[in-house]
């Protein structure tokens, strides 16, 4: 059951997806019309220089962020609808298999000076991927109890391998780790885009093409095989896409919660989970939630920027509480 049609909502997530990113650029710790905004992006779209502070304002620092933002939403949601599918489990998350604690530790280990000559994002990003290739190879068979259990065990051993470098860490390294771990697109630059957004874009496709295999992968390992389709390589080759994307993300914006379990939950209360517009729409609805979160983070305080990953995880935690209420009541 849908409560709109799913041509609606792409219709109407396509609209907001031109003029959030706008109304987020105006505001911020000095606050600008819609009309310098349109002027700088011009400027911006021909190749000129900026004409004035306004303009600089808006292409060097509010548009990197709001695309940055953008791509993080859509990214996270996107791998969290698909791990959602191939685990056939609705509270799957991106940071299930190990990626963030994986992400943290290199981290920490960059911050602390246990590792030296690479930067934070490369730290962290390596060390995602070497989480992911732990509980690979532990679920190779690509069942999904193991994949999960492995998930959480690598998780655990990596977050306290991580406590016990900063445990012996000066106090400096600590504040830094804690701050990059709650989430920030604050680092944001033309130069930290290239990497996300290819990834991001280049999962989209390959989600996109193998979407039916995986509404096959939904009904059971059973009935998808009788439909052709390759379970056991699908799966883990999912979990590997969906890592990529995470890591790529969570090193440049550390480590951003709840966006993953839920935007997908949102999607399919919204249109179902049978519309063939899921994936680009569970997407489009992840990056326009996200630009929207980072301006709410940016606006609540005077002076003072929220971490998007508390901003995320207070709206997650009541969204899944009034979710359980209302299933309790039905």
């Amino acid at each position: 059951m849908s409560l709109v049609s799913s041509r609606t909502l792409l219709l109407l997530l396509c609209i907001a997806g031109v003029f959030s990113p706008l109304i987020a650029i105006a505001y911020g710790s000095a606050d600008l019309s819609l009309t310098q905004v349109a002027a700088a992006l011009w400027h911006k779209a021909v190749g000129a220089a900026p004409a004035n502070v306004a303009e600089r304002i808006v292409v060097e620092l509010r548009l990197p962020r709001v695309l940055l933002a953008l791509l993080c939403g859509a990214g996270l949601a996107l791998s969290g609808s698909v791990l959602q599918s191939v685990t056939r489990n609705p509270l799957a998350d991106p940071f299930l298999f190990g990626i963030s604690a994986g992400a943290s530790l290199g981290a920490v280990l960059a911050l602390s000076g246990g590792i030296t000559g690479i930067g934070l994002p490369l730290a962290a990003f390596l060390g995602s991927l070497i989480a992911v290739a732990v509980v690979m190879v532990m679920a190779r068979d690509g069942q999904v109890e193991g994949l999960i259990l492995a998930g959480v065990a690598i998780s655990f051993l990596l977050s306290s391998l991580a406590s016990l470098v900063l445990y012996f860490g000066d106090a400096q390294a600590m504040q830094a780790v804690l701050f990059w771990s709650l989430g920030s697109f604050a680092r944001a630059s033309w130069d930290t885009l290239i990497y996300p957004a290819v990834v991001v874009l280049l999962a989209l496709v390959a989600v996109q093409l193998w979407q039916r295999h995986l509404q096959a992968l939904m009904a059971g390992d059973e009935s998808a095989h009788t439909q052709g389709v390759a379970v056991v390589p699908l799966r883990l080759g999912m979990l590997l896409l969906t890592a990529l994307v995470t890591a790529s993300l969570v090193a440049y914006c550390g480590g951003i919660g709840f966006v993953g379990l839920m935007v997908p939950h949102m999607v399919r209360l919204l249109i179902g989970a049978a519309s063939r517009a899921t994936i680009i729409t569970t997407a489009l609805f992840g990056g326009i939630m996200m630009v929207w979160v980072d301006l709410l983070a940016r606006q609540l305080l005077p002076q003072q920027e929220l971490p998007v990953g508390v901003v995320t995880a207070i709206l997650g935690s009541v969204f899944f509480l009034v979710l359980l209420l209302k299933r309790r009541a039905g």
